[in-house]
């Protein structure tokens, strides 16, 4: 990567620049004010790569001669050793390991023609619809922020321009730089060896190859999405850098809860209130569901909390068919009895003298 692409400078750009154009960019991309942005983070590392290169005098000096950033791979180079400098001293602090004269050799500066693609990062939102929606099916639209390619170079990073001397080695298509006394030379980074340039920095994307839009995007939730489901819009992430592999576009659906209903599956279930009489004499209720009421039998003698089936009455299956509704009944004594009904409850009781606590007690002493 070249460092001063990054930072949107020159070559002899000064400390200075150096400084400013970093604080600029570590402002725009740090993780901090994007959150989640992996693309953002990448471009943050990349910055503070350079900063540090180029604002250390010495690093700078090794970079500018034409050594990589370790861990960079780059194309093989033509190396010549080309004479020895007397000039410079070869003792004490300036005199050259066996590392620093094959540095730039290990690790070349790659220009235009040798950028490496990176693959752009996926975007993660939330959608939140109501229950019925997610039973249903609906789509729905979000807005999204991506990085998307840059139209004026399209995605390149450069553009095209009149050819002209290449500032990087002053037009001599080469570079030379000193080890101890040994001088060295290799074919000019910046314009292949040619010792011109046809191509400059986009200044649109700050030679990123990407631009940052807002836009609308149509999100499918099919008949049956759970809550917390996930859904996949393949290359509606971040671009990629330098034609590099567009990201996805990963939505999170969110599920009101239903007043009613509770979902487990295919299976809905729902509590119905059941008058006294109703459980003790039996009878014909209305039940809700999500195709409206239906009728359901109440048996004589049903008891507190009893559950009933409804098939079909539940979530459309992914397959063919549906889920079944449950039915729990819920015993609801009336809110206020006069004295005629107090009679007859007491009459009842003497009726049906059983002891409903028995069973109770008895297994509470097996216990």
């Amino acid at each position: 990567m070249n460092f001063y692409l990054i930072l949107g400078l020159e070559q002899d750009a000064s400390p200075a620049d150096i400084e400013r154009a970093y604080r600029r960019l570590s402002r725009r991309y740090h993780p901090g004010v994007n959150p989640g942005d992996r693309a953002a983070e990448a471009m943050f590392r990349q910055i503070t790569e350079a900063y540090e290169t180029l604002s250390d005098p010495s690093r700078r000096r090794q970079y500018d001669d034409g050594a990589a950033p370790a861990g960079e791979t780059a194309p093989a180079t033509t190396l010549q050793f080309t004479e020895f400098d007397f000039s410079v001293s070869a003792r004490g602090a300036q005199a050259a390991t066996f590392t620093e004269l094959f540095a730039e050799v290990l690790h070349p500066v790659p220009g235009f023609g040798t950028v490496r693609q990176e693959a752009g990062a996926d975007i993660h939102a939330t959608l939140t619809i109501d229950f019925a929606a997610s039973i249903r099916g609906v789509e729905r639209q979000i807005v999204v922020t991506r990085q998307v390619p840059c139209g004026q170079c399209r995605g390149a990073g450069h553009t095209t321009v009149v050819e002209a001397r290449c500032t990087l080695c002053k037009g001599s298509g080469a570079v030379r730089w000193a080890r101890g006394h040994m001088v060295f030379s290799k074919p000019c980074p910046g314009c292949g060896g040619t010792g011109r340039q046809s191509v400059q920095r986009c200044g649109a994307c700050n030679a990123t190859g990407r631009t940052v839009r807002g836009e609308a995007v149509a999100v499918v939730v099919p008949p049956g999405t759970v809550d917390d489901a996930q859904l996949r819009i393949p290359e509606l992430g971040h671009a990629g850098y330098y034609g590099g592999r567009t990201g996805d576009l990963y939505v999170t659906v969110k599920v009101h809860p239903h007043p009613v209903f509770r979902r487990q599956g295919d299976t809905l279930s729902c509590v119905v209130p059941l008058a006294v009489h109703e459980a003790v004499l039996g009878a014909r209720i209305d039940v809700p569901t999500l195709d409206g009421p239906v009728k359901l039998r109440i048996p004589p003698g049903t008891q507190n909390g009893q559950r009933f089936r409804i098939p079909g009455r539940g979530v459309a299956g992914q397959n063919g068919g549906s889920g079944d509704l449950l039915v729990d009944v819920s015993l609801v004594l009336p809110a206020g009895i006069d004295e005629r009904s107090r009679e007859l409850m007491r009459e009842f009781g003497e009726r049906n003298p059983a002891d409903v606590r028995k069973q109770l007690f008895e297994d509470a002493r097996q216990a």
